[in-house]
């Protein structure tokens, strides 16, 4: 593949513009694998939860657990997508969720339903230098080209926070695959308002990860369906302005 040009983020896309993706071996194929025309039953809930995780919607939440464990999102795969969001919707909203996530569990049990447990990360992340460069290739890698701007030069540290910890430890975890990660980022930026660059950035990295237009298309309908109008708006307005690929 040509090298391409670096990427020059506005300081109001750049924090949150980029979802990070995994450089293990077990996530390439997640990343690098045809999308099929239409998302599964569980990815179609992977928005829901998100959307309703990120503005605190605790029936809605609920309601799209069960949705998405119903149809076969395992407990480990709940989990991780309710901890990736703290980075996109905060520690307190992540906290939360997980509470409800215990409850909806709890009440699943005592309706004799017993939901797959999932799998832990196969691996550790790496440490020091190593971390470092791995979230680095994972940023160049999900945006299609190094990442730099006015606000990496204005505050460095956030880039360093961005692919050490965010890029790094996180998305080292491939409990969750990359697509799945990305429906999540997508539906939780997409129920918040004024965060219309990010979605728009974390469309075409969905774009770049496997998922196909129609399927992000499917994102805004369900999240219409959900009765969330406005989140569906943002979605759709973020995949019209996608660039032709």
């Amino acid at each position: 593949m040509l090298a391409k040009p670096a990427i020059t983020l506005c300081l109001s896309a750049a924090l949150l513009a980029l979802a990070p993706l995994t450089a293990t071996a077990q996530q390439d194929t997640a990343m690098t694998s045809p999308s099929t025309a239409t998302l599964s039953a569980k990815q179609s809930a992977i928005p829901l939860i998100a959307a309703a995780m990120a503005v605190s919607d605790m029936p809605a939440l609920r309601t799209a657990l069960n949705r998405g464990l119903d149809a076969g999102l395992t407990i480990s795969e709940a989990k991780e997508i309710l901890v990736h969001l703290y980075a996109y919707a905060g520690f307190p909203r992540s906290l939360n969720a997980l509470g409800e996530l215990m409850k909806v569990l709890e009440e699943r049990r005592k309706r004799g339903i017993e939901d797959a447990p999932g799998r832990a990360p196969s691996h550790p992340a790496p440490t020091g230098d190593a971390l470092l460069a791995a979230g680095t290739a994972n940023q160049t890698r999900v945006s299609g080209a190094p990442v730099k701007g006015p606000v990496f030069e204005f505050a460095p540290v956030i880039n360093q926070f961005l692919q050490a910890h965010l890029f790094g430890d996180m998305f080292e975890r491939d409990n969750l695959d990359w697509q799945s990660r990305e429906l999540a980022t997508v539906g939780a930026l997409a129920a918040a308002t004024g965060l219309e660059a990010q979605l728009r950035s974390h469309m075409n990295a969905s774009l770049n990860v496997g998922l196909s237009r129609a399927q992000l298309k499917q994102v805004a309908q369900q999240l219409r369906a959900a009765g969330n109008a406005a989140a569906a708006e943002r979605a759709d307005a973020a995949i019209a302005a996608l660039p032709v690929k």
